[in-house]
């Protein structure tokens, strides 16, 4: 064994698996666990550091499957809402990925996502012409978490077709395999698509079938924010169904919901269809953030043709395009998710505004803007969308409370936050977020464990590491084992909360205590400590 270096005492020790919490020592020695040792079995003169835990939990990091991190990451490197949190890998890809860089694609990030401050990364991205070239920079610049991500179908789709509408030739499906397969060698976990944002909306059934072959044939997933979360929730569940049997593919829901009161009926029905694949081999779970708001886009209130050939600005300026887009919005066909129809107007909160003066509108409901314009809310939001000339982050409120406590207690069902990593000393100033880039892990552990007994701590923990470790194929992560990976938390399970809300967002959680990534400490008495040991985790196809 090693020499320790770190000797955590006294602390309840759950181990990831899920399995009941006991009292014991956690030994570090260099970047793995060393040993799990009964308390006081390995005396403190071994160590060169010993902790004291009495009274705190200790655990495997906190893995998140559908992290938003990729730009965070470029502009602040310890990503200090996460690392907070407790979470010590960062999995990105929902829908786009900066690299690989090529083909029909015209930037690997789009210019408006980026200011001074990270200027220099849009132009390393240019040379990005691999999938990993992206996370071994992230990695070489020295980064806190780990970090690895799926290939973004809309990046995939773009660099083959750039934003062309209809089914894809040979051609550009031979490319597609091209770009997957080395994705897949260079450490993807499989493939991402993000069903209501164009271009992955573009992509139909079996063009997706055909890209899942070939993350199949390597060990990937494919992982799929649905074509519907609402109105057409279970057609969309179906379709993922679907591509897992005709793909062989293990199958992966990002943030499961049931959008619109007039949904939230059918959550009993899609976690029946959950039930009824799994139990015919198909290996379908989901995810999902304890939150009754959802987070994207205002532009998702639109129809999404109106990005086709990359002219969503020039489109929402035309007055007679206009009149179509409102007939479309207030009588949606079915087949996109019109995101204002099912939360409604009221319900719709932008916080995105960059310009100054559009600020003053951040968290304000979209028919209370509208009213102070004097406009319906239909044009409102378009205006707004051209004022911006850019999506506006927006937060829909849709879900029901009922619905996230029955979702949590699915033993398939893992935790992620869908948001990137922040700090408020920089984020603020840009105006409200939604509060699960601060608080999701922390809100698990303090509202649904402590407080509302919704789950044990034993299985909040495993949806949080060994469930997420196993979706993604990392042996060495997820659990607290001598040889694996030290990635380690600290927290007190009686303090333990997040603090961020819809109308205060910029909060950093508490009770996290100390946070160790491959066996360095990040994280010292809820402080940062500024070091970067995160380390490139690859799926099972890397070469």
């Amino acid at each position: 064994m090693s020499a320790i270096h770190v000797l955590i005492r006294g602390a309840r020790v759950v181990d990831g698996s899920g399995n009941p919490w006991f009292y014991g020592d956690v030994a570090l020695a260099g970047q793995r666990i060393a040993e799990i040792a009964p308390p006081g079995r390995i005396p403190s003169e071994a160590a060169n550091e010993v902790v004291d835990a009495d009274g705190m939990v200790v655990c495997p990091g906190f893995i998140d499957i559908q992290s938003h991190s990729i730009v965070p990451l470029m502009i602040d490197n310890r990503c200090l809402s996460k690392i907070t949190q407790g979470v010590t890998t960062e999995i990105m890809g929902e829908g786009w990925t900066p690299a690989p860089f090529g083909g029909r694609l015209d930037e690997p990030i789009p210019h408006r996502i980026f200011t001074e401050q990270n200027e220099e990364w849009r132009r390393k991205a240019l040379g990005w012409s691999r999938f990993g070239d992206w996370l071994d920079a992230m990695v070489a610049s020295g980064v806190a978490p780990n970090v690895g991500s799926f290939l973004g179908g809309g990046t995939l789709r773009q660099y083959a077709r750039g934003m062309e509408l209809g089914r894809s030739d040979p051609d550009a499906l031979a490319t597609m395999r091209r770009v997957m397969e080395e994705a897949m060698e260079d450490g993807a976990f499989g493939v991402s698509y993000a069903l209501i944002y164009p271009p992955d909306n573009f992509a139909d059934t079996d063009e997706i079938v055909e890209v899942c072959k070939v993350a199949a044939r390597r060990g990937g997933v494919y992982i799929t924010h649905l074509r519907s979360e609402a109105d057409t929730f279970l057609e969309g569940l179906a379709e993922a169904i679907e591509i897992g049997e005709r793909a062989e593919i293990p199958v992966e829901v990002y943030h499961l919901k049931a959008a619109g009161r007039s949904n939230w009926h059918k959550m009993p029905a899609a976690i029946a269809m959950f039930e009824e694949a799994r139990a015919r081999g198909i290996d379908i779970t989901a995810d999902m953030y304890p939150y009754i708001a959802n987070g994207t886009g205002l532009s998702s209130i639109l129809p999404p043709w109106l990005a086709a050939d990359g002219k969503f600005f020039d489109n929402l300026a035309d007055p007679h395009i206009r009149a179509q887009i409102r007939e479309e919005v207030l009588h949606p066909s079915g087949d996109w998710e019109a995101m204002a129809t099912w939360a409604g107007p009221e319900g719709v909160m932008p916080v995105g505004f960059e310009r100054p003066e559009l600020r003053k509108y951040n968290g304000m409901r979209l028919t209370e803007i509208a009213q102070d314009w004097g406009k319906d809310w239909i044009d409102t939001a378009c205006d707004l969308l051209v004022a911006e000339n850019q999506l506006i982050g927006t937060i829909y409120f849709s879900m029901s409370e009922e619905n996230l406590a029955l979702q949590l207690r699915q033993p398939w069902v893992k935790i992620s936050t869908d948001a990137g990593g922040l700090d408020p000393a920089w984020a603020a100033p840009n105006g409200p977020t939604h509060p699960r880039a601060y608080g999701t892990y922390t809100r698990v552990l303090g509202k649904y464990v402590r407080e509302e007994g919704v789950l044990t701590l034993e299985d909040a923990i495993r949806k949080m590491t060994s469930a997420v470790a196993d979706r993604l194929g990392l042996r060495d992560r997820g659990l607290l084992r001598a040889g694996a990976f030290a990635d380690v938390v600290v927290f007190d399970p009686q303090t333990v909360s997040d603090r961020a809300t819809f109308e205060d967002s910029h909060q950093l959680s508490v009770g996290v205590r100390d946070v160790w990534v491959n066996g360095t400490r990040v994280l010292r008495d809820g402080e940062h400590t500024r070091a970067t040991p995160g380390q490139f985790v690859k799926g099972h196809g890397a070469a």
